[in-house]
């Protein structure tokens, strides 16, 4: 035992002394005496600027609002947008691929910046892999700008730095705003990404976007300053002194542009910004709350009243009948579990549609959800998970359209008359650890849309996890003609992964996923 404990000692002195070590060899960049950045505000004289004024003229104090269903449409509408921009662009991402659309979408910043349109793009350095030398080359230009969130001072191996700066780098901005000329917003679930556009014949995530112009506009873009200037977003040449060839990015995006995929997209889209723009669109003009976890989050620092669960919970307040939700990534936690288990207690309607074991991209996600099924369905929520190849009908306009589909979309709606659309997930990293954004919306139209989705196409796709008399978990499946067929285990599953699930299930890691 004396030598275990001696053992134990060395070990955590030799830690001590590794994390000390890397720390001054690598520090953070000061950035004590930065000046504070502030978006631009919209200008009528701008063709955006033009429908932001209009929306103050015609429908003061409100917020119009169009859901981006169709991850063609959402790229396509970003795309139109950042063409438009003729003052500002800033964004904010978790993940942007070097793929297809993120290389179109850098196209699109990089010919702005060149109208000398100001660009700023904060991203998480979680989401940035391979993209070191083309970022850097962008924010050599005039008017371009990037800062990351939380970076690794290690850029190779980034996954070191955790090793000594593990409490600062498990904190990330999961948040996805685009703010163009001040003037319109998009807020939602996707990052950019082939697999969040819907783009190419691949698997892809269903996902979910909405379109602001008006009230919420300016609110938006304040949120996007405090992140832009929070201590934890750090300017990309502060830590990384080498820039990268612009002809390279120039040669690379020229090849998306030319590409069979970007063809084929552009063919294929006639996108709700561009109506939007024609005036061949109508929005809804409502009341619309931005709700934000405050960027101290990023530090460890946040307040309780200033994270985005506490603001939304009070300005939900009470539930009457319903809440029908679709969370990518579902762990309610035991609070959460009580919550809703509480809410069916009382007669009230909860309907929660995440993925399957065999759909998530994260088994230890679904390990933590699992442990409260049975909690949850015995009190009487009726859950749904999301089924393995489903192909279904291709239609633009439909939440769960597609094949070879897995659920990245955050929403809710109460009471058939408010709606949620954002970045946050019911799990305890969006909760406690990740920065989260989105906007309450107070739309029968969209709730209902939401509900009537729960009604019929997500019923015909997915699993309906049951207890039994005896208390026996099974899952049941609605097939064409009504036939129902019975899982008595996983369906999908394979037992390696069932087995993992059990272990993790095991293990002390709730907090982090």
């Amino acid at each position: 035992m004396n030598k275990l404990l001696k053992y134990l000692s060395y070990f955590l002195i030799l830690t001590v002394i590794w994390i000390v070590a890397l720390k001054i060899t690598f520090p953070l960049p000061d950035i004590s005496k930065r000046i504070d950045s502030l978006a631009l505000a919209s200008d009528p004289s701008t063709t955006l600027g033009k429908i932001f004024s209009d929306a103050h003229t015609h429908h003061p104090n409100k917020t119009g609002v169009l859901p981006l269903i169709s991850g063609n449409d959402a790229l396509g509408s970003r795309l139109i947008l950042a063409k438009q921009a003729q003052k500002s662009i800033d964004i904010q991402y978790y993940i942007w691929h070097d793929d297809l659309s993120g290389n179109l979408l850098l196209k699109a910043l990089y010919d702005a910046s060149l109208r000398g349109v100001k660009i700023r793009l904060l991203l998480d350095d979680n989401g940035i892999h391979g993209l070191d030398n083309i970022l850097t080359s962008l924010n050599a230009l005039d008017n371009f700008e990037i800062r990351i969130f939380n970076p690794s001072m290690i850029r190779s191996p980034k996954i070191l730095g955790y090793s000594f700066d593990f409490l600062r780098m498990n904190r990330r901005m999961h948040n996805k705003s685009f703010i163009v000329d001040g003037a319109v917003a998009i807020i939602g679930g996707r990052n950019v990404g082939d697999e969040y556009f819907q783009v190419g014949e691949k698997s892809f995530f269903i996902d979910l976007d909405v379109i602001g112009v008006g009230k919420i506009v300016p609110k938006t873009a304040s949120a996007f300053d405090e992140y832009w200037n929070s201590q934890s977003a750090y300017e990309i040449e502060s830590f990384i002194t080498t820039i990268g060839n612009l002809k390279t990015f120039l040669s690379n995006t020229s090849k998306a542009n030319s590409s069979p995929g970007n063809t084929a997209l552009s063919k294929s889209i006639n996108t709700s910004a561009e109506r939007l723009i024609a005036k061949k669109m109508s929005l809804e003009w409502t009341d619309v709350e931005l709700v934000f976890d405050n960027p101290l989050k990023g530090l460890g620092k946040v307040q309780e009243d200033q994270l985005l669960i506490e603001q939304m919970m009070s300005m939900i307040g009470e539930v009457k009948h319903k809440i029908d939700l679709v969370s990518a990534y579902f762990i309610p936690g035991k609070k959460g579990s009580s919550y809703f288990s509480k809410l069916a207690n009382d007669s009230k309607k909860i309907r929660i549609l995440t993925n399957a074991m065999a759909t998530t991209d994260v088994l230890m996600v679904h390990a933590g959800y699992s442990k409260y099924r049975r909690e949850l369905l015995s009190s009487g929520v009726d859950l749904y998970e999301l089924k393995l190849n489903n192909v279904i009908e291709k239609k633009k306009n439909d939440f769960l359209s597609g094949s070879n589909a897995s659920l990245h979309a955050k929403t809710f709606a109460i009471d058939n008359n408010r709606i949620f659309i954002g970045s946050f997930n019911f799990d305890p990293r969006s909760v406690f650890l990740n920065c989260e954004m989105g906007f309450l919306i107070h739309s029968s139209k969209l709730a209902l849309q939401l509900s009537a989705a729960f009604d019929k196409p997500i019923k015909a796709n997915s699993y309906q996890p049951k207890l039994t008399p005896g208390g026996k978990m099974i899952w049941n499946e609605i097939k064409e003609g009504d036939e129902l067929i019975t899982y008595q285990e996983e369906p999908e599953a394979s037992w390696f992964q069932q087995i993992s699930m059990v272990i993790i299930g095991l293990l002390p890691v709730e907090w982090l996923l």
